[in-house]
């Protein structure tokens, strides 16, 4: 036998016959709930209001008086989140199943089985709870680790959130592009939490992370036995993002296989799981990113173009931070912001000194190169005040000796390309001998994937 509960939950019964209300309080009562009850639809209107009550039971018929459909609707504007009962005979299951349309969680049949009713309310109660607790988990993930806020006062970025604001609530397909570390998730993210679907979910992939059989499986989930260790029905992203985004990272990494059934999928709105014959309808806003030169991989052929026009139906360019310089001191705050609440430091400034070496720093790592040194400048810091950044500082203090030799009789852009290049080879190669030549390693800890580490190895030679 279940333990009663002794929650001290608060229930409302609305019934015009004295007998029933009668029992059903003494049975509530029993169970340790705060009881209200009445036969009357403007007293328990008033009761709603005045009071913080978790579930009501209705009688659908109440003689005499407007019925209890509309004492639902009332009770349900008064308190949305109220959970609501009907209590109906089996004459009126068509007016029960209208009553779940208005708002109802579930009826119960007269006559009343006592033990039934009271595993109803509390099952409701605790779908209540998981809902009420959910919501606060969802806020509080998204406070800690999903941000959002776009920190900037650049023009240009600012017209990015222009159009984005424009384009948030509309189904358009987002492509975002920029160097790795500018934000383009972040981007993603406001775009979705700022949203006429933040309720749904933001599901996010990286595709350069994943064999073209794992990136499917991932996408598209699987049927069981559909290939070897699919020991069970698996639900891919897309299904989980249903009503929500999906955002598909680095999709310039994409094998031209998955692009094709990803653009089949655009097409139709709807796919099959990978093994399976039926087809799944989702309702999904897609945004993609890419650090790479879309149109170069179209040229080369390893991007198709249709694709890439369906992708692009919107683009959002995110220059690198070493372009945004007024926004290095908004974000340094907001980091300094960020880990002293979550290491409980008290951090107030950034040595002057180093400061201006920082807002001469090109920044190869962009956004989240300047979010790890903060993140690890704080945790080491003894005192009220930064005054060394370790590894990057050495990689700051270098550059000052190496920017007399890189990068001079060149025009601009190459010359900037030139000392990103030199900074970003030196990084890679120290990363990689601390590591013992251990590429996972390596790429975890610059934030990268293996693919992309792969690549940089290979274009600089080490």
């Amino acid at each position: 036998m279940e333990t009663p509960l002794k929650d001290r939950r608060s229930i409302l019964i609305v019934d015009d016959e004295d007998g029933i209300r009668y029992g059903l309080e003494k049975l509530f009562k029993r169970e340790g709930f705060r009881v209200f009850s009445t036969g009357n639809f403007e007293e328990a209107v008033t009761f709603v209001k005045e009071n913080i009550i978790d579930i009501a039971l209705l009688d659908i018929r109440l003689k005499g008086q407007r019925d209890g459909i509309d004492l639902l609707k009332e009770l349900k504007f008064a308190e949305p989140e109220i959970v609501i009962l009907i209590i109906t005979g089996h004459g009126s299951i068509d007016s029960s199943v209208e009553a779940m349309k208005e708002g109802a969680s579930d009826y119960i049949l007269k006559p009343i089985d006592n033990d039934k009713l009271i595993v109803t309310v509390r099952k409701n109660l605790e779908i209540k709870s998981l809902r009420t607790e959910n919501t606060y988990l969802k806020k509080a993930l998204l406070n800690s680790i999903f941000t959002y806020d776009f920190i900037t006062d650049n023009s240009v970025v600012k017209e990015v959130l222009i159009v984005a604001d424009k384009i948030k609530n509309t189904p358009a397909t987002v492509l975002i592009t920029g160097e790795s570390g500018t934000g383009k998730e972040v981007l993603a993210r406001y775009i979705h939490f700022t949203s006429n679907r933040k309720d749904g979910n933001f599901v996010g992939i990286n595709c350069a992370a994943l064999s073209d059989t794992l990136l499917l499986s991932e996408l598209f989930g699987h049927e069981k036995g559909s290939f070897t260790g699919a020991v069970e029905q698996k639900i891919g992203k897309f299904e989980l993002a249903d009503s929500g985004t999906l955002f598909l990272d680095e999709v310039g990494d994409m094998s031209l296989d998955v692009q094709s059934k990803l653009l089949r999928v655009l097409e139709e709105r709807s796919f099959e799981r990978v093994g399976g014959v039926k087809k799944v309808q989702v309702d999904v806003r897609l945004i993609a990113a890419t650090n790479r030169d879309m149109q170069e991989l179209i040229t080369v052929g390893r991007f198709r173009q249709d694709l890439y026009y369906r992708l692009n139906v919107i683009s959002c360019h995110l220059p690198p931070l070493r372009e945004r310089p007024e926004d290095i001191p908004l974000l340094m705050n907001y980091f300094l912001k960020l880990y002293n609440q979550r290491y409980n430091k008290n951090v107030q400034s950034v040595n002057t000194g180093l400061f201006t070496r920082l807002t001469k720093y090109s920044w190869p790592g962009n956004v989240r190169e300047l979010q790890n040194i903060i993140n690890q400048a704080v945790l080491l810091c003894d005192g009220e005040e930064i005054v060394s950044f370790n590894l990057q500082d050495g990689i700051i203090s270098e550059r000052r000796e190496s920017m007399k030799m890189i990068g001079q009789g060149k025009p601009l852009k190459a010359a900037i390309e030139e000392i990103v290049n030199y900074h970003e080879k030196k990084l890679i190669a120290k990363v990689l001998t601390d590591n013992k030549q251990n590429r996972t390693r390596t790429a975890h800890d610059l934030e990268i994937t293996r693919k992309t580490l792969a690549r940089k190895i290979d274009k600089y030679n080490l």
